[in-house]
Formats: C-alpha cells, sequence, structure tokens
C-alpha cells in the first residue's frame, strides 16, 4: 500500500517550523499500520532534520553552530545570485539532509519521546516551501 501527500508551509526566514503534527496526520489518515514515511522537501535552500522538540535552546543551539560553520558572505564563494546567503543555504541543505525516513509503527509514526520533524528552512528572507509525504507500508 502506498499514499502521498503534498503540504506547505510558509518560514519567516532562516530557522525551523515544526511539522511533526502535520506529517503524523497523513500518517494516521493512510490506514498504513506498519511500513515507513519518506518526508522531502522540494528546495535546495531548506532541509528537513529530526531534532528534540522539548527544549527551544537546542534549536536555536544548532543555529548557532551552523552559522559559525557555513558564513554567510563568505568570500570564497561566487555563487550569489540571491544574495549573500545563496550559497551557503545550499551548502546548509547539503550538510543536513532534503528528505527523511521515519518508520511507521501501529499506524503512528516511530519517532522517540523527545523527537520532532522539523523544516530548517537557510534562507534570510521567508519563504514558501513545498513537502511531500510518502507512507509505503
Amino acid at each position: 500500500m502506498v499514499s502521498q501527500h503534498s503540504f506547505s508551509v510558509s518560514t519567516s526566514g532562516r530557522g525551523t517550523v515544526e511539522i511533526t503534527e502535520q506529517i503524523a496526520r497523513l500518517i494516521e489518515s493512510s490506514n498504513i499500520s506498519t511500513g515507513i514515511c519518506q518526508v522531502f522537501t522540494h528546495h535546495t535552500s531548506a532541509s528537513l532534520i529530526i531534532c528534540e522538540n522539548a527544549d527551544p535552546d537546542v534549536l536555536r543551539d544548532l543555529g548557532v553552530y551552523m552559522d559559525g560553520l557555513v558564513v554567510d558572505g563568505d568570500p570564497r564563494f561566487i555563487h550569489t545570485l540571491e544574495g549573500i546567503d545563496d550559497m551557503p543555504a545550499h551548502i546548509r541543505t547539503i550538510l543536513t539532509n532534503p528528505n527523511l525516513s521515519i518508520p511507521i509503527t501501529n499506524g503512528r509514526l516511530a519517532l522517540g519521546t523527545w523527537q520532532g520533524v522539523f523544516l530548517w528552512e537557510h534562507r534570510l528572507q521567508p519563504q514558501h516551501r513545498h513537502i511531500t509525504v510518502t507512507a509505503l507500508g
């Protein structure tokens, strides 16, 4: 059995948006009891992560770390067609990932107690992002 649905997420610029509930609702309505959930974002400057969703300091610290790792306006980058955050956003996406796989158990996402699924926006300006969720079981 296969179920596939898409949804959109609006961001307010660089940072994370939790999308666990949207994905969970799609899985629960898929009637798949055991299988795999594949989540994909159709963008090269946003990614998906599974991260702690209980303490917002974790996401804040993750952002601070990434800001130090991949610096906007780095003079080594020549791809700046859309601004100083253009190439850094692509690198951040490659270092994280545009897709995730999550087990489906008893018709639900088999996430750990403190795990949540987040869209991580890497551009500085607000964006409109498209996500596809495929459930196989």
